[in-house]
């Protein structure tokens, strides 16, 4: 699956069977499910990789002071750029 097949499914009822969970959670945090992305980057706590997914969605959030601690955590730094820049960089990370 590549980022335009993986864009194109936001429109189905469900995500693509198979994805990675933290596709899974951008997939469903693209179309709004806010709840159920942060539900998945609750399940490895202590993951980086989950935890970077975490950052990112408190950041949505605007809960900045949380994702800060999020992605140190990961051992990330704050993504500058825009939301839509890291959930694209977070999707072909895991793509």
């Amino acid at each position: 699956m590549n980022i335009d097949q993986f864009t194109a499914s936001l429109h189905d009822k469900t995500p693509p069977a198979g994805l990675n969970p933290i596709l899974e959670a951008l997939w469903h945090d693209a179309r709004g499910e806010w709840v159920a992305a942060h539900n998945i980057a609750q399940l490895k706590e202590g993951t980086p990789s989950y935890d970077h997914l975490h950052a990112y969605l408190h950041r949505k959030e605007g809960d900045t002071f949380n994702a800060g601690y999020w992605y140190r955590r990961a051992g990330k730094p704050t993504f500058k750029g825009s939301l839509q820049d890291e959930w694209k960089e977070l999707v072909a990370t895991y793509l």
